[in-house]
């Protein structure tokens, strides 16, 4: 495919072009993602979470003029909330990143959660996978939202960021499960408001009462990103945290996770395509969608009349046999 081989060779419209065809459910995702497949794995992956306003992007921001000046290349995705009205991004985190524009070690690209209650889109793996080929070094993933339901940042990055703020305090309480979950290194940013020193005290008590729990020991890391400050420090824990899972054997580990994760997505995506072009196709089937519509059967009820089909059956069995692979 031409657009991948131009990506390959470096060619940063060709990336851009492919990421959007990935969003866009483009019927050639599989071919694109089985060709650049074997060039993902390089990339180190590092995810940044927090509720909005904290100053994530300005964090990514310096966290990427560090790694420039170490000549290491970026690629950094930044998740938007979805316009409910476009579907697109809203906040467009891209222009807080300015001086990075014109710096071609540097890829930046905007992605909408379009729906997905994970706090980040459903492609992402693919377009994370599609920077990662493209030959970047480090990739940041800054996302939207925390807490125990957006835990999909720690399925697809090595190191997971979470930012908070001094204001943030009086959500620790209900936050905490998903905090530990999810954080590798916690990061106390405009960490010089009232308040400041009381959050990291009280994040220091709550990670105490958590230790021994893993051999790495999450350090709380104070930022003021506007003026720089910290910076070097969060970029210093990161990379002693990918020494750590390198050294325990962990990094492997979490990358098989990923790709677990990945190929399980990627099967209910293309089963449930499948699945719901042989109910659209069936006069029959496609009833059973009237009839919940109308609240004539309940969905449960519905789901089970069409899994025990024969006609149902038949024709996915059908289905499945015409995508076998050649020789299989």
């Amino acid at each position: 495919m031409k657009l991948v081989e131009q990506m390959l060779s470096g060619n940063t419209a060709a990336l851009a072009r492919l990421i959007s065809l990935v969003e866009d459910g483009s019927s050639e995702v599989s071919q694109i993602m089985k060709l650049i497949y074997p060039r993902t794995g390089k990339a180190y992956r590092i995810g940044l979470t927090g509720p909005p306003g904290l100053g994530k992007s300005t964090i990514v921001d310096k966290l990427t003029a560090v790694a420039r000046g170490q000549g290491l290349e970026v690629g950094i995705i930044a998740v938007d909330p979805t316009s409910p009205f476009s579907g697109g991004a809203l906040l467009g985190d891209r222009i807080r990143m300015q001086q990075h524009y014109l710096d071609e070690g540097v890829f930046i690209r905007s992605m909408a959660t379009r729906g997905s209650l994970g706090g980040l889109p459903r492609t992402a793996n693919e377009v994370i996978n599609l920077i990662d080929a493209s030959g970047k070094d480090i990739i940041y993933v800054e996302t939207v939202g925390v807490g125990q339901s957006e835990l999909d940042i720690i399925k697809n990055v090595d190191t997971a960021i979470v930012v908070l703020a001094p204001e943030s305090g009086d959500n620790i309480q209900t936050m905490k499960a998903g905090l530990l979950e999810i954080a590798d290194i916690f990061v106390i940013n405009k960490a010089d408001r009232p308040g400041a020193d009381d959050l990291i005290s009280e994040m220091q008590a709550m990670l105490q009462l958590h230790s021994g729990r893993t051999r790495w020991e999450i350090p709380i890391v104070a930022t003021e990103a506007i003026n720089n400050k910290g910076i070097e420090e969060l970029y210093r824990q990161i990379q002693l945290h990918r020494e750590a899972l390198n050294g325990m054997g962990m990094l492997d580990q979490r990358r098989k996770q990923q790709r677990r994760e990945q190929f399980i997505n990627t099967l209910e995506k293309k089963i449930s395509t499948e699945l719901l072009e042989i109910i659209r196709q069936d006069g029959q089937l496609n009833q059973y969608v009237g009839e919940v519509e109308k609240g004539e059967i309940d969905p449960y009820s519905a789901a089970d009349e069409i899994l025990n089909s024969k006609t149902f059956l038949t024709t996915l069995a059908q289905q499945l046999s015409q995508r076998k692979r050649p020789g299989g």
